[in-house]
């Protein structure tokens, strides 16, 4: 199955370059064990949610807003994308991605749509 990890960032204030160096080289282990392992799908980190734009259609009419469509203090810091037999599997990676970010990881399967 596939399941998307999505890592919640709150806001907190931004890391120290050191302290972000620390983490980028644990999640690069975690990344390396996940493609040794065979489930690696995609990963990505995404820039500030200040960053982003949004695009709507409403009564056939597109507008483009900056920022966030939800004003709320998590937003989505970065992400994985891996191919696992159930949840109690992604739960596990979860727990060692979490580890390696230091912030939190929702797990939540593709819809069977999605599925191959």
């Amino acid at each position: 199955m596939l399941y998307f990890m999505a890592v919640q960032h709150d806001g907190s204030p931004q890391p120290t370059d050191d302290e972000l160096q620390v983490m980028f080289d644990r999640v690069g282990r975690v990344n390396d064990e996940m493609q040794s392992a065979g489930i690696w799908v995609f990963a990505g980190g995404l820039g500030p949610p200040d960053d982003s734009t949004v695009v709507r259609v409403t009564d056939g009419r597109t507008t483009i807003t900056d920022g966030p469509f939800a004003e709320t203090k998590e937003q989505l810091g970065g992400f994985w994308v891996i191919r696992v037999p159930d949840l109690d599997a992604a739960l596990a990676w979860a727990g060692k991605c979490t580890e390696a970010c230091g912030a939190p990881v929702e797990v939540r399967p593709f819809d069977e749509a999605s599925q191959d």
